[in-house]
């Protein structure tokens, strides 16, 4: 999941509480009018869509009224704090995927694997593995998939015909040297952009080369061969001039579009509309395809959970909203209104996907993807990782040593 790890005092959002009061004590009403109402938290500009949905679950249950509060991610994170102090908050949750540990660790969210038997809609069997992985923590399944994310090569099919290949790459090798050939056209023309900010990208390139990034113990495995040699493939763009290491002053589809000065570039489902709506001259010039592989193609998989808040007054309606959610049907209108990919299994066999050149191969990735270990430590190891990456790739630090203080570094953070 592409969002920001907001890191603040529980002093800071206990003063937050003053504000957020009067919202917190309307979360979750009782009956009126023989109506129960539930309170939905969901995060960022989807959000905004959620409304739609939840009209549809209520003529469905009629018995049922769905009160939906939209937050930034900015500010999520720290209401979210202020309702477990409280314990009072929404019915139901939005939770990033990187969130699940934190907030689950504090008894925050419901454990539904007793509900499973009355809720079948929201059995694991019904989702892709690795997205059903976000959702546990300690052996309990404390959220439900709601859409997922992955990333993919998204690639200027012309261009790369015109250098000689007439497919997407791969593997590892085919991928290098395509981004060469490409990089080779003239001055101010690259062959892919590798996003240094991006702080999935070596910890998915290492997975592929067969590393594993913690040990049985959560020990730290980052300065092993494995995850060495995989960060030095990545390097090796940025030394061979086939990615660039400066701002380039556009934005990636400004890159993508023309002469296609960035004709290659790893990311997510979100592109396809962008692309579509920004470029519509690149139309049969463009596609995506999974990732290159080494001894795997594994990407790193995102996107967001619902979860039932601990302290809800109404549990079983809270239940019900998550289980309407979680219908393939649902989340298919869900796709339609937000671009956002369904983590139901079943919902990838309708012909919206299965039919649709660009979600297809994001299908396919989906059976390769894993998230990023579940831990509360992982979102400060990343946010480390990058530091060392750009003392790599930027300032020429030999791979080895930074990794070594890397690794040194991660494991302080894994003690605290």
């Amino acid at each position: 999941m592409k969002k920001r790890w907001f890191k603040k005092s529980m002093v800071t959002s206990m003063v937050g509480a003053l504000v957020l009061s009067g919202v917190l004590a309307g979360c979750s009403s009782g009956s009126e009018d023989g109506k129960t109402t539930i309170t939905v938290w969901g995060m960022g500009e989807e959000a905004k869509s959620l409304p739609k949905i939840a009209e549809e679950f209520e003529k469905e249950n009629p018995k049922i009224d769905v009160k939906v509060q939209a937050l930034p991610w900015d500010q999520a994170h720290d209401k979210l704090l202020t309702a477990v102090a409280s314990k009072k908050g929404p019915d139901v949750v939005q939770m990033g995927t990187t969130w699940i540990p934190e907030f689950a660790s504090a008894g925050a969210l419901k454990d539904l694997t007793p509900h499973v038997k009355d809720y079948p809609e929201l059995d694991p069997k019904h989702f892709f593995e690795g997205s059903v992985e976000t959702t546990k923590f300690d052996d309990k399944m404390v959220g439900v998939p709601w859409y997922v994310d992955t990333r993919l090569l998204y690639y200027r099919t012309d261009l790369l015909e015109k250098a000689g290949f007439k497919e997407a790459p791969k593997t590892w090798d085919e991928l290098k040297e395509a981004a060469d050939k490409l990089a080779d056209r003239g001055k101010g023309k690259y062959g892919i952009s590798i996003d240094a900010k991006e702080q999935s990208l070596s910890f998915m390139f290492a997975r592929q080369n067969g590393a594993e990034l913690l040990g049985s113990n959560n020990d730290p495995k980052f300065n092993d061969p494995k995850f060495v040699e995989a960060v030095e493939y990545l390097n090796s763009f940025y030394e061979s001039g086939a990615a660039p290491k400066e701002e380039l002053g556009m934005d990636i589809v400004q890159g993508f579009r023309g002469d296609g000065i960035l004709p290659m570039f790893i990311s997510g489902p979100w592109m396809i509309k962008l692309i579509n709506d920004q470029a519509p001259e690149l139309k049969g010039k463009w596609g995506t395809a999974v990732l290159p592989a080494k001894e795997n193609n594994i990407s790193a998989l995102g996107g967001s959970n619902l979860s039932v808040f601990e302290y809800t007054k109404h549990e079983k309606e809270a239940l019900k909203f998550a289980a309407y959610m979680s219908k393939p049907e649902t989340q298919l209108k869900w796709m339609e209104m937000t671009n956002s990919l369904p983590a139901t299994q079943k919902a990838w066999e309708d012909e919206s996907l299965t039919g649709n050149e660009f979600y297809k191969a994001f299908g396919e990735q989906m059976e390769a993807s894993q998230p990023m270990p579940v831990i509360k430590q992982w979102e400060e190891i990343a946010q480390s990782y990058l530091k060392s990456f750009e003392k790599i790739y930027r300032g020429g630090a030999d791979v080895q040593k930074e990794l070594d203080n890397f690794d040194k570094k991660a494991e302080e953070i894994l003690k605290k």
